[in-house]
C-alpha cells in the first residue's frame, strides 16, 4: 500500500506535502473560532429557569454553597457551563429493580401498627 518515492519524485511530493498541511491548519483553525470559548453570564431569573427552581430555592443552594455562584455587589451572577456541569455531576446510580417479594419484605417491616393478619 506504500508508495515508493524516488529521488526524482521528492519535490514533488514534499509540495503535496506542505499543501496537506495547509489544509489542515485551516480547518484546525476554523474548528477553533466556530467553538464559542466563553462562558454565557446569566442572572437569578435565567438561572430560575436553567435549574428549574425557584428563586428562593436557589438563594438557600447558594447560602450553603451548593451551586457555584459569583456575587457582585447585591446581584448574583453564575455560568450556564457551570450550572449544567452541576447538575450532571448530581446524577445517581441506577439500583437494581426489586422484586415484588423483596418490596413486600420491606413495606412489613416499615408498618407501624401491624394488623394481626400481617405476621
Amino acid at each position: 500500500m506504500e508508495k515508493k518515492i524516488s529521488f526524482d519524485e521528492l519535490p514533488k511530493a514534499v509540495s503535496e506535502l506542505t499543501e496537506q498541511v495547509s489544509t489542515l491548519t485551516e480547518i484546525v483553525s476554523a474548528l477553533q473560532s466556530s467553538k464559542p470559548s466563553e462562558k454565557t453570564l446569566i442572572g437569578m431569573d435565567e438561572a430560575c429557569e436553567v435549574l428549574q427552581k425557584a428563586k428562593p430555592t436557589i438563594y438557600a443552594l447558594v447560602r450553603k454553597g451548593a451551586i457555584p455562584s459569583y456575587k457582585r455587589g447585591k446581584k448574583l451572577y453564575f455560568y450556564k457551563e457551570e450550572l449544567i456541569q452541576w447538575i450532571e455531576s448530581g446524577r445517581k446510580a441506577v439500583s437494581q429493580p426489586i422484586s415484588s417479594e423483596e418490596m413486600l419484605a420491606m413495606m412489613r417491616a416499615n408498618v407501624r401498627n401491624k394488623p394481626k393478619s400481617i405476621k
